[in-house]
């Protein structure tokens, strides 16, 4: 046997990689999660689903993660790492139908080179599984991990691919409203603006019921809803304990035992805020979103306050996924109807967040945020008149943890508070759309605190924005906002639904966050 023949056949039979052998589970490293529409590979893990302001690391679906396509060829972004010298995680041989054929896309066309993987990973996951980036510990759906008061959290090497100390954690930031109040969460100590920033968790009130039986759910629905009569009680206590994903399942199961579909049944046997309600629990969390921005720039006039609450507390995912769903449900882009109902800087402010390109890199770089600071100063307070685009720039374009760095170097330098700067130099909805920023970044529980409490004060309810933020921050953080709603206004959330609504309304509101 020729010299050049052995070297050959040692090559194909001891050297071939993995991802290329005929027959061959694909290799865990190689493995990507696939949406439900797509074939799912020998030896790769089920489909996941996504989650609502979920750590944008987390596996794509049901949505195609525009970031990190699970099969070669979708878009121009890249592969997750494998190991070196090895080929692409799936042969061409191995696509049914060969090289050329392309798996289905269920949704719209999806930007290409973005850094990170989709935080929609499937209507929210177990919370000690997946976080929300934009609160460096606990969408998002948000670990229910344990606080880390006056300590450093976890090595961030404990997650691979990821910088943040680990997924979703939530920044800490001294606040004169809330110090004192909670010494539990008021982690900083008296040295905090020496220190950099610190993290903590954020916990849910709705997590994964387990176990969970979809097709029972849909009986004890049917059964609810057959007949005369609608028994409300089985209807709340189904869907109020169940997350989001899982009501999709109910939903579908609904479809395949009875050929009905479960809204519209809902629909025709509920009414009022009751039945607004359990359609928006039984809308995806994206599309539900979109809904919530078209209706908030659709018709005469625009509910700024709408856009500033969802726009400016939103992930790079949940952004990028309802700007997906808003271009699907309405045949035009987010970014379109945004600039034609807006105007000025404050239109600026709103196409900038509508980008979803906020910094992901969990590593405060003090020196930046330094400099940072001095160019806000430079902007604002040293110049006469103010520089909108610095203020614009930065604040939408850094990562959480960094722009909390920030206004605390600003704090330093200026001897006041970040949000004083901003409420000097602006003013109407562009001031309101960057203290939400400032708020979010410093204590995104807190600031939904005020929504709810501005929601429901004074005459009358925002049945709207009282709907939206607990059906969708239920499985976020609503622990978190529970606490600092009592802490800021003496009296439970609870307390305050109970005496602002009524009947079976408010029997549901209360069971999601209880």
């Amino acid at each position: 046997m020729s010299l050049c023949y052995k070297i050959n056949f040692f090559y194909i039979f001891c050297l071939k990689a993995p991802g290329q052998q005929p027959n061959q589970p694909v290799p865990p490293a190689y493995q990507a999660t696939a949406p439900l529409s797509y074939p799912v590979y020998p030896g790769t893990a089920a489909p996941q689903p996504y989650a609502y302001g979920a750590s944008s690391y987390a596996p794509g679906y049901p949505y195609p993660s525009p970031y990190n396509p699970p099969y070669p060829g979708m878009g121009t972004a890249q592969p997750a790492p494998y190991p070196a010298g090895m080929p692409a995680p799936y042969p061409a041989q191995s696509y049914p139908g060969g090289s050329q054929a392309k798996p289905p896309v269920p949704y719209p066309p999806q930007p290409a080179g973005l850094p990170h993987q989709s935080a929609y990973q499937g209507q929210y996951p177990t919370p000690s599984q997946h976080s929300e980036p934009s609160h460096p510990t606990g969408h998002a759906a948000y670990p229910n991990t344990a606080s880390y008061p006056n300590a450093n959290p976890p090595p961030s090497a404990s997650y691979p691919g990821s910088h943040a100390p680990y997924p979703g954690a939530v920044p800490v930031f001294p606040s004169a409203s809330a110090a004192g109040a909670n010494p539990a969460h008021n982690v900083q100590s008296s040295h905090a603006f020496s220190n950099k920033v610190r993290f903590r968790s954020s916990q849910p009130t709705l997590v994964p019921a387990n176990p969970f039986d979809p097709r029972s759910d849909a009986e004890v629905l049917r059964k609810a809803m057959k007949g005369l009569g609608t028994d409300e009680k089985a209807i709340i206590q189904v869907l109020t304990k169940r997350t989001n994903n899982q009501r999709q399942e109910i939903a579908r199961q609904f479809k395949t035992l009875y050929g009905k579909d479960l809204i519209s049944d809902l629909k025709s046997e509920l009414g009022g805020r009751f039945e607004d309600l359990i359609v928006a629990l039984m809308t995806p969390i994206p599309e539900f979103l979109a809904k919530e921005l078209n209706h908030a720039i659709s018709g005469l006039g625009t509910n700024e306050d709408t856009l500033v609450e969802i726009l400016c507390t939103s992930t790079n995912s949940d952004i990028r996924y309802i700007s997906m769903a808003y271009q699907r449900q309405f045949g035009t882009t987010l970014e379109k109807d945004l600039a034609g109902d807006t105007s000025g800087h404050f239109r600026r402010l709103l196409v900038s967040l509508c980008q979803g390109h906020r910094s992901e890199n969990y590593n405060v770089d003090m020196a930046a945020a330094m400099q940072d600071a001095q160019a806000l100063m430079g902007a604002g307070e040293l110049k006469l008149g103010t520089d909108e685009s610095t203020f614009n720039a930065i604040l939408c374009s850094r990562s959480y943890p960094q722009l909390a760095q920030t206004f605390i170097e600003y704090q330093k330098l200026s001897g006041h508070d970040f949000e004083k700067a901003v409420k000097n130099e602006f003013s109407g909805y562009i001031e309101k759309g960057l203290l939400s920023i400032v708020r979010s970044v410093k204590d995104k529980a807190g600031f939904f605190a005020d929504q709810l409490h501005e929601s429901m004060a004074g005459m009358g309810t925002k049945d709207r924005a009282l709907i939206r933020i607990l059906s969708t921050r239920c499985e976020v953080d609503m622990v978190d906002i529970k606490r600092s709603f009592q802490a800021k206004y003496g009296k439970t959330l609870e307390d305050f639904i109970s005496g602002d609504t009524s009947g079976d309304y408010k029997k549901a509101l209360i069971s999601l966050i209880s």
